[in-house]
């Protein structure tokens, strides 16, 4: 039997047993949950980078996204909150969105 001892989305278990499997899980504690929200992130963010085409890497953005919602529930924290720390730091220091690479700043 696998073993995966890793936080899955909410209906993977039902999905599971409809497959006519079993499987045992338990709910993280508060403590335990941002942590693993993190430790999922990385794996997403993992996927993304191994994405092979523009689809896959899509599916593995909707996931960073579907974390990032519960991250800010675990926070306590909107998404219109959330939104807005991103436009005031896209204000002041830009986005990402025209590709500058920094190469090196000399003293």
């Amino acid at each position: 039997m696998p073993v995966y001892n890793k936080l899955v989305r909410d209906k993977i278990p039902q999905i599971i047993e409809a497959s006519g499997k079993t499987c045992n899980t338990r709910i993280l504690a508060a403590s335990e949950h941002l942590g693993e929200i993190k430790n999922k992130m990385q794996e997403e963010a993992l996927e993304f980078q191994q994405a092979a085409n523009e689809k896959d890497a899509v599916e593995e953005l909707a996931d960073i996204l579907e974390l990032v919602y519960a991250a800010l529930d675990v926070y306590g924290v909107s998404y219109e909150e959330l939104e807005a720390i991103r436009m005031h730091k896209k204000d002041k220091r830009g986005g990402f969105a025209e590709g500058v690479y920094l190469m090196e700043v000399e003293d």
